[in-house]
């Protein structure tokens, strides 16, 4: 008799495998970031087409095969469609996604690491929230949430604002990260506090952020 496991998650990252299967990385609360085998998944009308391209959030039903996890059954709850039809929005999705596959490992407790990512995708939607913002807090609070937050960088002359919204971003609950907007001043200092500790404690070149910046210098 077959032993299923049941996982509840986000692809992170799909690639293709011969001519109709797929290949996806699924960031799950109960074991980590995992690798899971769709067969079938790139034909025509197959039940795991859309379930398995990258931002699709549900549960997964898994059996384990020599190499990986196999896909048996899933059911998402949310696609963040939205995304799908915003250019910029989703390459600054498609970053998100990039940051977590890099940081994230196999059988590591990353619950808080999903709840960034899930949240941080329903923000970049609202339109009240400026993306700038959503994409400095979601890398300050990643370095945070992973032990790396190195403190104020004084690299620069920080206005008391912009401190008290790095350290609220650092210790708020993530479901309270969202909740404020900030002054035109103090969200360049904030964005470029961010990315200095992209580049410093990071330092990965994400190819979907080159896109984004590209998108942001054209408007």
């Amino acid at each position: 008799m077959q032993d299923f496991v049941t996982v509840t998650g986000m692809v992170i990252k799909a690639i293709p495998i011969s001519d109709y299967d797929r290949r996806i990385t699924i960031l799950t609360k109960e074991r980590g970031k995992i690798g899971v085998f769709a067969k079938g998944a790139r034909r025509m009308n197959n039940r795991f087409m859309a379930p398995t391209n990258p931002f699709s959030f549900g549960i997964f039903k898994l059996y384990e095969g020599k190499s990986s996890y196999n896909l048996a059954d899933v059911q998402i709850q949310n696609y963040f469609e939205n995304l799908r039809e915003d250019f910029e929005g989703a390459y600054l999705g498609m970053y998100f996604l990039e940051i977590v596959d890099y940081y994230t490992r196999e059988n590591n407790d990353e619950v808080e690491v999903l709840k960034l990512l899930y949240q941080s995708l329903r923000a970049i939607s609202h339109q009240s929230l400026k993306r700038e913002l959503v994409q400095a807090i979601f890398e300050i609070k990643i370095l945070a949430v992973n032990g790396e937050f190195p403190g104020i960088l004084h690299s620069q002359t920080l206005k008391s604002d912009t401190i008290y919204a790095v350290d609220y971003v650092v210790k708020s609950s993530i479901e309270k990260l969202f909740t404020f907007s900030l002054s035109d001043e103090i969200l360049a200092q904030f964005t470029q506090l961010a990315k200095e500790y992209r580049k410093k404690y990071i330092g990965n070149q994400f190819n979907s952020l080159e896109i984004v910046e590209n998108c942001r210098l054209k408007n």
